[in-house]
């Protein structure tokens, strides 16, 4: 049985986890500034230490129902720099044993058993690729939108209110 060591990320009632050398950090609820012109998962940016980092709504990149919102941000290195995953309560450590089955969601690379619960792992680059497929409802394949194409229109408070 081969160990691999995880942060699982909650997503409404279910959980994910990302291979622990790809996460930077976990931020609680960061100071969002909404993007009038990004694609509807990307939920808008944070600061991070000087860093612009989008927070992309994990359940939509999954091609799951819109739920909760966001009370953490998962930040990732990417291969286009430094990226969030949404979580909806917070993350933690994990040990992944030999997987237990593939799963359907695009992005994603098997599923686990940690515990009692099922995880599905997500795989950062497939998630993340401009040239993944297509879902149903879905117009592009921008994970990330251009810099010079984002228009902030204002922060959002921890009440989700702009700013």
């Amino acid at each position: 049985m081969t160990q691999a060591h995880a942060v699982l990320v909650p997503v409404g009632e279910d959980l994910f986890a990302v291979s622990i050398d790809r996460v930077s950090q976990v931020v609680a609820a960061p100071s969002l500034t909404r993007l009038v012109t990004a694609p509807s998962h990307v939920l808008g940016l944070f600061n991070l230490r000087g860093q612009i980092v989008p927070l992309l709504d994990t359940a939509a990149l999954l091609g799951l129902p819109a739920g909760q919102p966001p009370m953490f941000a998962v930040v990732l290195q990417s291969r286009q720099g430094l990226v969030a995953l949404a979580a909806t309560a917070f993350p933690c450590r994990a040990s992944l044993g030999d997987p237990v089955g593939p799963s359907d969601l695009p992005g994603t690379a098997g599923t686990y058993r940690v515990k009692e619960s099922i995880v599905v792992r997500l795989d950062p680059d497939l998630l993340l690729a401009r040239d993944r497929p297509l879902r149903a409802g879905e117009n592009s394949v921008s994970v990330l939108p251009p810099v010079g194409a984002i228009e902030p229109v204002g922060a959002i408070t921890r009440s989700g209110s702009a700013g």
